[in-house]
């Protein structure tokens, strides 16, 4: 197949490291920073940048833009698309972005279905891409009922190729309903719990607890303020949620109720053991 790639941070960067190492396909990219590009070419991970007389002759395009900037890369580039095509963008959220470019797709011909992969790091952009940042893991695609099940299985097929350990079908209102509580929340939850003025003192002190509370506090704040008010009445919904239960133990501690306390933790466990997930 010929793959371009829009966008080549951290995502991008793994798909097109990841199609590279483990496929035959080609691999066209590009990213607005002359540097991702000059890095991506010299390594392998693309075969060539992505010029606007190869978007007819694509099978696949990865869009991995912020929410904003993939409905305008799209909106841009709709005309230039070939029917043969398919779209998926990367985007960690899915209802903005699939109202926007379902009807776009559905006008000019080409097939559209919104993606998240369910992996990344703390890091971004091209310099911190992996080849094996998708191995085991979870990809969702939020596709429409009309959408033809064939396409459903050529695109499992090539995730899997690449490395992920599963394909996951929702909604768009599903995917960001979940996603609020799975990945946004505990992103706001990272970066309140950081502003301590103990963490400017944990010298010696610090284990993994620390390590895995305060990890992803290494956000790239434009991109998390965008999700996060992309995706606000289910964000809203969780951290209010997650205040009120907050409130019980603090309410606790300062009552000295032991027995309130040990309730409170003997449920935060049980429901941990019987939790999906990791």
């Amino acid at each position: 197949m010929n793959i371009a790639i829009v966008g080549l941070g951290l995502i991008g960067g793994s798909f097109a490291k990841s199609i590279k190492a483990r496929t035959a396909h080609r691999v066209w990219g590009t990213d607005i920073d002359h540097e991702t590009m000059t890095l991506a070419r010299l390594c392998g991970a693309i075969d060539a940048p992505l010029e606007e007389e190869k978007l007819k002759d694509c099978d696949l395009i990865l869009v991995a833009l912020c929410p904003a900037a993939a409905i305008t890369w799209v909106q841009e580039h709709s005309g230039q698309i070939s029917a043969k095509t398919t779209v998926v963008d990367l985007c960690g959220i899915k209802r903005e972005v699939c109202a926007a470019l379902t009807p776009i797709a559905e006008t000019k011909g080409f097939s559209f279905i919104g993606g998240h992969p369910m992996a990344g790091s703390e890091r971004g952009g091209f310099v911190n891409a992996k080849d094996n940042l998708f191995c085991g893991a979870a990809m969702i695609l939020t596709p429409l009922e009309t959408t033809d099940i064939h396409l459903l299985e050529d695109l499992k097929r090539f995730f899997t190729d690449v490395g992920f350990g599963s394909l996951t079908f929702a909604t768009p209102e599903e995917h960001d309903r979940i996603i609020a509580f799975t990945s946004q929340l505990a992103h706001i939850t990272s970066s309140a719990y950081i502003k301590s003025p103990e963490a400017q003192r944990n010298r010696g002190f610090a284990a993994g607890s620390y390590r895995d509370m305060t990890r992803v506090a290494l956000l790239d704040e434009a991109m998390w303020t965008e999700l996060f008010l992309a995706n606000k009445d289910f964000l809203t919904e969780e951290l209010s949620l997650l205040i009120e239960n907050l409130k019980e133990y603090l309410a606790a501690l300062k009552e000295g109720d032991a027995q309130q306390l040990r309730a409170l933790l003997k449920d935060g466990r049980e429901k941990k053991a019987t939790a999906g997930g990791n």
